[in-house]
């Protein structure tokens, strides 16, 4: 593709983002940051967070990760309903019951300011993490579609991909990115589905026609129970699914801050419950991607990629689809980590500012000019953590964010399990080294499993294990006489 098309298609596109930003942020402090001053409509919240839950990984690593795993993600996906139930019907009315701005004042309120402390920063170590995985994959693609051509440093472009993010976000914060989101949204999911039609357009298929042909392919099994070992299997997926979304979302500061964002739980509850339903359906498109991908490169004979995340981009971008394929990817790829990326910088800065530094308790004069400077500093961490990733990353972008929010969400599984299913109260000094060891200890059962377990191999259940070894922690440090319930809010 030409690089004047591709550079003028990316700045409208921020330009576009940066008009809503300016329309929205108008007028608004630290309520409209944090929270949008709760008033968001759950149905545009719903649809915004279908593309800040996938974000760019899942627009990359998922078709990727068919030609090995076939449609195996689709099993973890459906584990995903119980969790978002649980989320729904049990972890967001305690958040509306305490009226909570950051979801870890739950843990102060049962525990002590130490297990509110542990789980605020869990949360930062594992957002930081994991958008910084998802940032890296973009920054990666741009610097192969444009910035290679113009010599620009892959270290400019992070700083570019942060500063564009900061700039429509600053000021408006929550408010901005419920509507930023629901546009970000449209565009990826309106890129993957046309992107089907060229590739089966291309292939001479209908819709019909390609849906049976992936249908008839291989690569579309979803069900393995045959063998428990491998990382495909039914109920490792499927349990894996179901405590990744509880940990991931319902005790994710970034995904809860928009659900509190709405006018009531009862609108809350409605855009959980429609916005699970919905994912389903759109994972599935991305499987059938996927698949499509594949029997493309076999049809004309294009060699696969070193890695499966190079896969869509090269067919994509690679000249044997029509141009509109290629836009459609990058408009996508950005729309997809961007809706992600700009909310979980917003939760960040609120996580730091509410837990970290009890903002609520300075003067109001300090409060705005104390939260643009988190807000800038967590920018300059990002480009930080994606630096460093882009140093270490060797595995596919989807498992390895998935592996390290096995370990570091584990903790807050443990924390807020223990809290809500347990009378007891907890040695509050001790719980951040409960927090610590879980993790280390999950990571050495990882290590040795095949030869602790008879070639058993952990994947993504290694999250319940972490979150169990937590519980168990937490009940050996636990006072079994005493009880601190939550109360008042914050």
């Amino acid at each position: 593709m030409k690089l004047w098309l591709v550079g003028t298609v990316i700045a409208a596109y921020f330009a576009l983002l940066y008009a809503i930003s300016v329309i929205t942020s108008r007028g608004a402090g630290n309520s409209a940051f944090f929270l949008g001053e709760r008033r968001s409509p759950w149905y545009i919240v719903a649809f915004g967070m279908i593309g800040a839950s996938l974000s760019g990984v899942t627009f990359i690593s998922v078709p990727g990760m068919v030609g090995n795993d076939q449609f195996s993600y689709l099993q973890m996906v459906l584990g995903y309903l119980p969790g978002y139930a649980v989320i729904a019907f049990v972890l967001m009315p305690l958040y509306y019951r305490l009226q909570l701005t950051s979801i870890y004042g739950y843990l102060g309120q049962r525990f002590g300011r130490s297990s509110y402390l542990t789980g605020a920063w869990f949360f930062l170590l594992s957002r930081s993490l994991g958008s910084a995985a998802r940032l890296y994959l973009v920054a990666v693609v741009l610097q192969y579609l444009l910035f290679d051509a113009l010599h620009v440093p892959f270290v400019l472009t992070t700083v570019l991909t942060i500063a564009l993010i900061w700039l429509y976000t600053h000021k408006g914060g929550m408010r901005t990115i419920i509507w930023t989101d629901t546009l970000q949204t449209l565009f990826m999911l309106l890129a993957v589905g046309l992107t089907v039609v060229l590739i089966g357009d291309r292939m001479g298929w209908g819709i019909g026609e390609s849906l049976a042909q992936v249908n008839a392919s291989d690569l579309s099994r979803v069900f393995f129970f045959d063998d428990p070992k491998p990382g495909t299997y039914f109920w490792k997926q499927f349990l894996g699914g179901m405590f990744i979304a509880i940990a991931m979302t319902g005790l994710d500061q970034d995904m809860m801050q928009k659900n509190l964002s709405c006018r009531s739980i009862g609108e809350a509850q409605k855009n959980m419950v429609s916005f699970s339903l919905v994912l389903v359906l759109v994972n599935l498109v991305f499987l059938t991607l996927g698949a499509l991908l594949y029997l493309y490169a076999d049809r004309f004979g294009i060699a696969l990629p070193a890695k499966a995340d190079q896969l869509y981009p090269m067919i994509a971008t690679g000249g044997t689809l029509p141009i509109a394929a290629g836009l459609l990817f990058i408009l996508g790829l950005i729309a997809a980590a961007y809706s992600s990326a700009d909310s979980a910088l917003t939760a960040l800065t609120t996580s730091v500012c509410v837990d970290v530094l009890e903002i609520d308790k300075r003067p109001e004069e300090q409060r705005l000019a104390l939260r643009r400077r988190v807000h800038l500093v967590m920018s300059a961490v990002m480009v930080v953590l994606i630096l460093l990733f882009k140093a270490l990353n060797d595995d596919s972008v989807i498992k390895t964010v998935f592996k390290l929010a096995g370990y570091t969400y584990g903790p807050l599984l443990g924390l807020f399990a223990f809290g809500m299913m347990t009378r007891f109260a907890v040695r509050d000094a001790w719980v951040p080294l409960v927090a610590v060891l879980s993790p280390v200890i999950t990571y050495m059962l990882d290590l040795y499993s095949k030869e602790l377990f008879g070639g058993y191999t952990f994947g993504f259940e290694l999250l319940l294990v972490n979150g169990a070894l937590t519980f168990s922690g937490l009940l050996f440090i636990s006072r079994r006489h005493a009880t601190r319930a939550p109360h008042g809010s914050r």
